[in-house]
């Protein structure tokens, strides 16, 4: 029986195996590499926020657009990239399963790792920029921003688990997956502000666990400009059953695996 410190350091090596194996094989040696990790989210952030600025959507005076933009589809790239690269994740790590200390859970936090690292340096280099060209102000309340960030990822990672699971199921959700997502976007809170809405329809897009990390994220950002209506406590609860959920479905999804 290997100790339990011990096991825990071997996952870790095994994990950071994979993620560098990962990135090799997403971006190779070739231009900038693995930067890519980091360019790639920030390129599509970039042009959102340049696309709103020219057509001055969402711009008031509390808000900057480019703020708006970047606190809204860098939250959006956190879920979506994450659940969406872990589609069939186990097919091409088949042959890995082969080693003992490789297993299922190892393969999806790899991959969950890599967007969140790439999502996070977006996040924060997009804000430096910007906020040092005066386009944005500085995060009123970076505890706020961080925490909301931090359930946010975690949603990511307890969705990853799920979809990634059920992909291995069934190739129909596969193929439904990406069209959830894309009319998601509009409602994850990206696009808008709780504010905003109707009252009838802030009850509504409440139920929605991503709007609340969007809101609490810009309750940091903007402080008190624009009211928000953010429940982290609800939001952890989501996450809490999510990640339940994922992992009994990884657990029947690695009893599945044959490898090669």
């Amino acid at each position: 029986m290997t100790p339990l410190r011990r096991s825990f350091v071997i996952q870790c090596r095994v994990i950071g195996a994979l993620l560098l194996r990962e990135v090799m094989t997403r971006y190779g040696r070739h231009n900038i590499g693995m930067l890519w990790m980091i360019g790639e989210p920030m390129l599509f952030t970039l042009g959102i926020s340049a696309l709103w600025y020219f057509s001055k959507m969402h711009s008031t005076a509390e808000i900057p657009v480019v703020a708006f933009a970047i606190t809204g589809y860098s939250s959006v790239l956190v879920w979506r990239n994450t659940a969406n690269h872990c589609l069939k994740a186990i097919e091409p790590n088949l042959s890995l399963m082969y080693h003992r200390n490789v297993k299922v859970i190892d393969v999806f936090l790899a991959r969950i790792l890599l967007e969140l690292i790439g999502a996070t340096a977006s996040m924060i280099l997009l804000t430096i920029f910007f906020a040092s060209l005066g386009m944005m102000k500085w995060p009123h309340d970076i505890f706020i921003v961080a925490s909301a960030w931090f359930l946010l990822s975690w949603f990511a990672m307890a969705l990853g688990f799920v979809v990634g699971s059920i992909s291995e199921r069934s190739e129909f959700f596969e193929r439904i997956w990406h069209v959830v997502t894309y009319l998601m976007f509009p409602l994850s809170g990206a696009v808008f502000m709780v504010h905003w809405l109707p009252q009838t329809a802030q009850k509504v897009v409440l139920w929605l666990p991503m709007v609340h990390g969007v809101e609490m994220i810009r309750h940091g950002f903007f402080g008190s400009a624009v009211p928000t209506y953010e429940n982290p406590a609800y939001f952890a609860l989501v996450n809490f059953l999510l990640s339940l959920i994922g992992l009994a479905l990884l657990k029947e999804t690695g009893r599945r695996v044959q490898p090669e």
